[in-house]
């Protein structure tokens, strides 16, 4: 019997080796990452922009943040006894608050992408961040990125983050590359791979810390996962197998979306927040590329970097309308893999056909198996 190897992110251990991706707005809430907690993987609550979820004003927009993040957080902790992350962007404007709110809570681990994390936000005390029950995993798109990170961790905290996710060009969502460099393959996960594992070894060697690192971005089955194990990831992160799932947290016609879908209809836009996506196109987006203005109202500036006052829509807003099935005013973020998807599952049944999978490679590659 081939055994399935664990994932360590400190003290937190999980049955297998798999991380649920944050994906907002509200696509991974308290149900889906329960449910994949529950079936041996981490599962991974998004942050973002979860006030726009509630009836909030202006005025208190940042704190319905707040409110809306500790509900979910607390009910998934109510729907299981396994590994609960949480998903952060170093962007948004209320970074400092939410991740403080995130050791108040004790959750397991942050992932913290959409930029560095180089310094502690404000509030919490180094010493804090050492003793705490909670994990950090900053998400990364170079060993430049990660070099750096650890570096700045090194000098100014004498402490270095619990694990690694390196997310490749072939992510759904915001991507951090240059859109020139999506489809070179210069910039293909298997080639960013190396040079994480060369940036970080001088701080493992220091620490005397494994540092598990996280292949994320485009992988869809358990031949991929083997693939990036074998090349020494820890572990992987997908996001766009769990949205065709029944307990995502979307509704429905977003969840469609995927399973409709062609090669084609995957594209990479320009976000307004200064960042390439990729996403699936579809009317909306159709009017954005047109330079058809789709009026909003910012309820605040939640992200550092939006250029709001020159945009043609609100993206927070536009994922928002698009999580609760009005896909007329919103859009969808995906996977490049995302056309492969053909039916929705629970996401038991989806672990357990990535173990099969995981499981053939094996056999397939070699049937002497060492991790």
């Amino acid at each position: 019997m081939i055994k399935i190897p664990e994932l360590k992110i400190g003290n937190h251990v999980t049955k297998l080796p798999i991380i649920q991706g944050g994906m907002g707005v509200g696509i991974s809430m308290a149900g889906l990452a329960s449910a994949v907690a529950n079936a041996g993987g981490i599962g991974v609550i998004s942050s973002v922009a979860l006030g726009m979820l509630d009836t909030a004003s202006k005025k208190t927009y940042r704190e319905a943040n707040k409110i809306a993040l500790r509900r979910e957080i607390r009910k998934a902790r109510k729907l299981t006894d396994g590994v609960i992350g949480l998903n952060i962007m170093v962007a948004i404007s209320d970074y400092d608050e939410i991740v403080k709110l995130a050791f108040e809570e004790e959750v397991d681990i942050l992932f913290l992408g959409a930029g560095l994390p180089l310094k502690l936000p404000i509030g919490l005390a180094v010493e804090e961040l050492k003793q705490s029950k909670t994990k950090v995993a900053p998400i990364v798109s170079s060993g430049r990125a990660a070099k750096l990170i650890f570096k700045s961790w090194d000098k100014h905290f004498a402490h270095i983050p619990d694990a690694v996710v390196v997310e490749g060009p072939l992510a759904g969502g915001h991507l951090g590359f240059k859109k020139d460099q999506i489809d070179d393959p210069e910039f293909a996960l298997e080639k960013i791979l190396p040079d994480v594992f060369e940036a970080i070894k001088p701080f493992e060697t220091k620490y005397d810390k494994k540092i598990p690192v996280i292949a994320a971005g485009g992988i869809y089955d358990g031949e991929d996962i083997y693939k990036f194990m074998k090349l020494g990831a820890s572990g992987v992160q997908m996001g766009t197998r769990f949205v065709a799932t029944e307990e995502c947290d979307a509704a429905i016609e977003f969840k469609n979306q995927y399973i409709k879908c062609k090669k084609e209809d995957i594209v990479i836009i320009q976000s307004p927040v200064g960042l390439p996506g990729r996403a699936i196109l579809n009317d909306f987006l159709k009017d954005v590329k047109a330079g058809i203005k789709k009026p909003f109202r910012c309820p605040w500036k939640c992200l550092k970097t939006c250029d709001f006052k020159n945009t043609l829509y609100c993206i927070a807003d536009a994922l928002m309308k698009a999580k609760i099935g009005e896909l007329k005013n919103g859009f969808s973020f995906a996977g490049a893999n995302a056309w492969r998807v053909d039916k929705i599952v629970t996401v038991k049944e989806l672990m357990d056909s990535l173990m099969r999978e995981f499981e053939k490679a094996i056999l397939k590659n070699n049937p002497v198996f060492n991790m």
